[in-house]
C-alpha cells in the first residue's frame, strides 16, 4: 500500500491474508510469506476502511469513503458485479454471515444495512438507532443476531430480533 492500512481479515483457512488503505486499494496477502499476492485489488473511488472473507473464502467484501460496498473474488482479485449502493456517508465495517448469505455494512450515516450477498442487493430499509456514526458490526456465531458499535440510545447492545424482524431477514434464495 501507498497510504494507511484501515482494516485486515484473515481467509477461513488461514493462508490468505486481505488489506485495506486510504491509497482506495486492498490487497491480498500470502499469511506464511507475508508477500503480496497478485496486483492491488482498485475499483473504489475513496480509502477503503473495512473488509471481510465470506465464509467459504471465495470472496472478499469492502466499503469505503465512496460510500460503497465492492465484492470481490478472493482468488483472482476481480470485482464481482457493480458497486453495492444505499449508503450516504462512508462505510466503515462490513462483515458477511455465518451462512455467508448476508453481508451486513455500518457507516458514517448512522445506519447498518443488509445485503443479499449473491446478488448484492439491499435487504429492508437501513436500520437505524444510533446518534452517531456506526463504527462496528458483527454477526453472532449462528446468525440469528446482530451487534454494533456506536453512539446511541442501545450502543454496545445486543440486537434483538424484534428491532429488525423476527428472523432476521434473508435472501429468498437461501431459505
Amino acid at each position: 500500500h501507498t497510504g494507511r492500512v484501515f482494516a485486515v481479515a484473515f481467509s477461513p483457512k488461514g493462508d490468505s491474508i486481505v488489506s485495506s488503505s486510504d491509497d482506495k486499494t486492498l490487497r491480498r496477502w500470502d499469511a506464511r510469506t507475508g508477500q503480496s499476492i497478485g496486483q492491488p485489488l482498485k475499483g473504489h473511488e475513496g480509502a477503503v476502511r473495512g473488509v471481510a472473507f465470506s465464509p467459504d473464502g471465495s470472496r472478499i467484501v469492502s466499503g469505503s469513503d465512496d460510500r460503497t460496498l465492492r465484492l470481490w473474488d478472493a482468488r483472482t482479485g476481480r470485482p464481482i458485479g457493480q458497486p453495492l449502493r444505499g449508503h450516504v456517508d462512508t462505510v466503515y465495517f462490513v462483515a458477511f454471515s455465518p451462512e455467508g448469505d448476508l453481508i451486513v455494512s455500518s457507516s458514517r450515516d448512522r445506519t447498518l444495512r443488509l445485503w443479499d450477498a449473491r446478488t448484492g442487493h439491499p435487504i429492508g430499509n437501513p436500520i437505524k438507532g444510533h446518534d452517531d456514526q456506526v463504527t462496528g458490526i458483527a454477526f453472532s456465531p449462528d446468525g440469528s443476531r446482530l451487534a454494533s458499535a456506536g453512539s446511541g440510545p442501545w450502543s454496545g447492545s445486543w440486537w434483538a430480533l424484534s428491532l429488525l424482524a423476527s428472523p432476521l431477514p434473508r435472501p429468498s434464495w437461501s431459505r
